[in-house]
This record gives C-alpha cells, structure tokens and sequence, in this order.
C-alpha cells in the first residue's frame, strides 16, 4: 500500500490552504471591524496666532480608529487583531447603508468640533468668542418615548415654551424647568416648514425627578450660523472624521497660547465636546485606549457619561484614567497632577 501524504500531496494541501486563506483574507465580508490605531501628537496639526513653543516633552495627543470592511477570515476570526470589534454594517452605516454619506457626515462632525474646540479652549482663557446657532438637532428619538411619531432624527428645535433653543444646554434647560408630565411646547424646523409640536414629558427612569422628552439631541450635529474668534486657529488632521477629539484640540489650543496644562506629560484625550464645554460620551473607546498606550501616553482623558471611563480602565494596563464631564473639569484634572518624574 502507498503512502497516503506522500511529500507532493503535503504540498499540495499546504498550498491548497494558503490559497483558501489568501481568499478568505482578500475578500470582503458585510461587516466592519474596528482597529486600534496610534495616538498622534497635535503639534503641528493645530496652528493658533500667538502659541509658543512646548519644551517639556509633554504633549496633547489625539486618539482616533481605524474601520474598514472586515475580510471574511477576519469575520470569522476577528482575535486576529489586538483590540479588534466586529461590527454591523448597520450599526456603523446606519438604516440607509449609505457608505459616502456616512464619510460625509463624520468629515462634518470633524469640522465641528475643531469649531467647538477652539471656541472652548479660548474660552477657558476668558477671550471672547462669538456663537450663533440657529436651534439645537435632535440626532435620535426614542422609538418608544413620548416624541415618538412627533419628531424626527434631523429636526430642528428653534425654542422650548417660547425660550429660544440655540445649544443643547438652553433645550435641556427649558424641559426640566417644568416637572416630569409636563406639556413641553417646541417650535421645530423641519426642511422649509416650522410647526409647534407638543410633547408630555415623562421622569427619566435613572432620575425620577428629571423630566425627559425621549430624544437624543448631540453636539455633533450642531449647526453654527457664525463664529467670531478672537485669534485665528486653524487645525488640520486630514481625512480623519468623527466629533470624538473635540475634548483634545480644545487642550492643545490652551497649551499651544503657552499654558503648561500637560505640565511634561504626554496627554490622551477624547470625547464629543459642546459649546458649553460638557462631553459627551464617544465610541470606540477600547481602540482608543489600546491606542493610547502604544504612542507611551502617560495620561488618558475620557468622558464620564456612559460606560467609556469603565471601558477604558479594563485596556489601560497601567495608564492613568482620568473621566471628565466637562472642560474645566478637564483642566483641573491635569492641574493637580504629581510633578512629571524625569
């Protein structure tokens, strides 16, 4: 009887493999998968008039993903990758499954919160800076909340009970203002057309006491009529795209006016920031941890709200975490830091 793997037929598996292999990693899969990626320094990419030159070996860094289509032997095995998730085109693409207007829409979110971010930080150093908005966007509706059928992902809410809504902050005012089963009237735009359309609130089940409408309203979505800055800052990171390093540009426009707010440390920080300077929570944050500690960052700013403080702290590996909900909140964190060790 013959040897059944004989060397020819060995090699012939072995290269049968590989090929399957090659096809499985070449072609693409429906789905995504989200990468760690580096986190980059901000000097050089944020210009303002006036900044000075940071000698300490400190720095501001910003964190971003990487997201691609995932092969299909990424999909089957997404381990692969340190720090991989593997996502629903759906969940990334949202119901259109419109690829460009996703990018379209994450280059908008970019340019806003560099706008927010240089309004923020000079506003930190009491300069003043000029805001108009037309109302604040409703970015989601709770399917089964008292909006629901009233109002519109893309709406826009010009006022609340008569007070105008330009930010996010002014619309939250107006609807706690009243008690939990309350009539809020809210003046919307909608395309060309604006109607009044009346919504009950009801307690917010984590806060009884809070009034919610059942809408998701962020600062991504922000429309800004005009912005009067008092020094010119300009800030260039390229194609990348998302509302995520608001919290970061608006540190490095402090530090680069020759404020020593990383005081020798290398400094990560990511998180949506308002016009009021409150960060919001942000996606992606196991990618983004990983990636700050690649890049040997001392310290990693993250928002509070939702889960990303917890997230980031189980992939920090001896990173220092510090969750802000706000700005100024985020300068005194730094502040109080122990002296740099050379």
């Amino acid at each position: 009887m013959g040897r059944i793997f004989t060397p020819v037929r060995l090699l012939a598996v072995g290269l049968l493999l590989l090929a399957v292999v090659g096809v499985l990693w070449l072609v693409p899969s429906d789905d995504y998968i989200l990468l760690p990626s580096k986190a980059q320094p901000l000097a050089g990419l944020v210009t303002v008039k006036g900044e000075r030159d940071d000698q300490d070996g400190g720095g501001i860094y910003y964190v971003a993903v990487e997201l691609r289509k995932a092969s299909l032997l990424e999909r089957l095995f997404h381990g692969l990758h340190e720090g991989a998730s593997l996502v629903p085109a759906r969940d990334i693409l949202g119901p259109s499954g419109n690829v460009k207007q996703y990018r379209k829409e994450e280059i908008k979110a970019m340019a806003l919160s560099q706008e927010l971010g240089a309004v923020v930080g000079l506003r930190a150093l009491h300069k003043p800076v000029a805001v108009v908005s037309p109302g604040t966007v409703i970015g989601a509706v709770d399917e089964d909340g008292p909006s629901a059928g009233k109002l519109q992902a893309s709406d826009l809410v010009v006022s609340a009970d008569g007070k105008p809504t330009p930010f996010l902050r002014d619309l939250r005012r107006a609807i706690r203002s009243s008690p939990p089963g309350s009539t809020v009237r809210l003046r919307v735009r909608r395309g060309d057309a604006v109607k009044n359309v009346d919504v009950k609130s009801v307690a917010d089940p984590e806060q009884a006491n809070q009034p919610i409408i059942g809408i998701q309203a962020d600062c991504a979505s922000q429309r800004l009529t005009q912005i009067k800055l008092p020094v010119p800052v300009h800030i260039d990171l390229g194609r990348v795209g998302g509302p995520s390093a608001g919290l970061a540009f608006a540190l490095d426009v402090v530090e680069e006016l020759g404020h020593n707010i990383d005081r020798g440390y290398k400094v990560a920080a990511t998180g949506e920031l308002c016009e009021d300077g409150s960060v919001l929570p942000i996606g992606g944050v196991k990618q983004k941890t990983i990636g700050a500690r690649r890049a040997g960052v001392d310290v990693f700013l993250v928002p509070e709200a939702g889960d990303n403080a917890k997230e980031a702290r189980r992939y920090a590996d001896g990173m220092r975490i510090i969750p802000v909900q706000t700005f100024r909140q985020a300068l005194r964190a730094l502040a109080t830091l122990p002296p740099k060790q050379s």
